[in-house]
């Protein structure tokens, strides 16, 4: 039987409405990762994993196989996952419909993973910065599984992933901006009031120490409103 593409649409549409009323980045990591298995037919496990460099961290996954597969993408430096969070422009999609036939593009990974019990797998392109690269995972049990339907289906699934997870990011960075803002102002009306002094001068006694001894302006504020005053020297 043919993929119901409408009842996929109305699924994706609960989805997006769903992923967009996750109160922090990783409840909509968790819910990107659990949408995949609910969405895409024969999807087992899923993941979502950042690349930082040549180490790979796990962000979300709907269980241990999804966890055991990055580790060993990690190890062997190769996997269509790895592949799909390294590359920035060409293929966002990565597909292995067989793990047990020989792969000329993942020798080394494809036997381990059939050993960990993935019959078949893809990698999705999610989201990409100056540093950071990420890839949505599908996995199956079984080989021949995913089919171009099934790669269809989690393209459009990662798809509306990334824009709900840009949004969610965006949110947080700008909460984490307005919490900064007031921890600065905190201390700055904290140090006029102890040192009587201007806010002008307040701000660059905060600035100097965060300079001179290599703490984030937040953090050094954040001692401010803590001790009624800037720190001692370290």
């Amino acid at each position: 039987m043919g993929m119901d593409w409408q009842r996929f649409a109305q699924r994706i549409a609960v989805m997006a409405h769903d992923l967009l009323g996750q109160e922090s980045v990783a409840g909509t990591l968790d819910r990107i990762a659990g949408s995949a298995t609910e969405l895409v037919e024969d999807c087992d496990a899923a993941g979502i994993l950042i690349l930082r460099g040549e180490q790979v961290q796990t962000l979300a996954a709907t269980g241990p196989l999804a966890e055991e597969s990055h580790r060993l993408q990690e190890r062997m430096k190769e996997g269509p996952c790895f592949d799909a969070a390294r590359r920035r422009d060409g293929e966002r999609v990565f597909r292995i419909s067989d793990m047990t036939v020989l792969q000329q593009r993942w020798p080394a990974f494809a036997p381990q993973a059939a050993e960990l019990g993935i019959g078949s797998m893809m990698g999705f392109l999610l989201f990409t910065d100056d540093e950071n690269l990420g890839a949505l995972n599908l996995y199956s049990r079984f080989p021949g599984r995913f089919t171009e339907t099934s790669e269809t289906a989690g393209w459009v699934l990662a798809s509306h992933a990334a824009v709900a997870l840009s949004s969610a990011r965006n949110h947080a960075q700008l909460t984490e901006a307005v919490a900064t803002r007031h921890v600065i102002g905190e201390a700055m009306g904290i140090l006029m009031a102890r040192h009587c002094i201007p806010e002008n001068e307040a701000f660059n006694r905060l600035r100097g120490h965060s300079q001179d001894h290599n703490v984030k302006l937040r953090e050094v504020a954040r001692e401010v409103t803590e001790l009624g005053d800037l720190p001692r020297a370290r």
